[in-house]
């Protein structure tokens, strides 16, 4: 039974969550040879302050780049 773990930040939809789920769904019966009952996929949701990147949360790191573009 394959079990998938997705990390995403917040502010998908839930049709967006749905759409991926159903393509991976595919992708994993289809290369593993399984059901798709038997596929399992576990989604973990974060906020911008508690996901990092390079030593930067993501909101550090957006506030950032809403800096450099407007020196531009």
């Amino acid at each position: 039974m394959p079990i998938i773990e997705m990390h995403l930040m917040e502010g998908r939809t839930e049709q967006q969550k749905q759409d991926v789920a159903v393509a991976m769904t595919e992708a994993i019966t289809r290369t593993l040879g399984v059901k798709p009952e038997q596929v399992r996929i576990l989604v973990t949701e974060h906020r911008p302050d508690g996901f990092y990147v390079g030593g930067q949360t993501m909101a550090q790191r957006a506030a950032a780049q809403a800096l450099a573009a407007e020196v531009k």
